[in-house]
């Protein structure tokens, strides 16, 4: 059970560090050169990289919060007690009939 919070927990500094990252590239891209395409290219490169790498980190987060809902064991149903009618049976000459109650 220690593992998958492990898991959690470094995945979440992963994601934490990362959104870090981003919000530091982003504030970085803003400030663009008009004359240089080449470091604008670039930085669209980057970005773009960056996305990929937020995507992936988010699927392997979600996976990991599956595979631990997979391991969490359903309650099992309540056992509820059936009651049984009380039943007799009685013979009138020929015929016999049930009495429940």
């Amino acid at each position: 059970m220690s593992n998958p919070r492990l898991s959690a927990v470094l995945i979440s500094a992963a994601l934490s560090t990362a959104a870090l990252l981003g919000a530091a590239s982003y504030a970085s891209a803003q400030v663009v050169i008009p004359t240089n395409r080449n470091a604008l290219i670039q930085q669209n490169e980057l970005q773009a990289l960056r996305n990929q790498l937020q995507r992936q980190q988010f699927q392997q987060q979600q996976q990991l919060y599956r595979e631990q809902d997979r391991q969490i064991l359903p309650k099992p149903r309540p056992e509820v007690p059936v009651v049984k009618q009380n039943c007799q049976s009685q013979v009138i000459g020929t015929t016999i009939s049930r009495v429940c109650r």
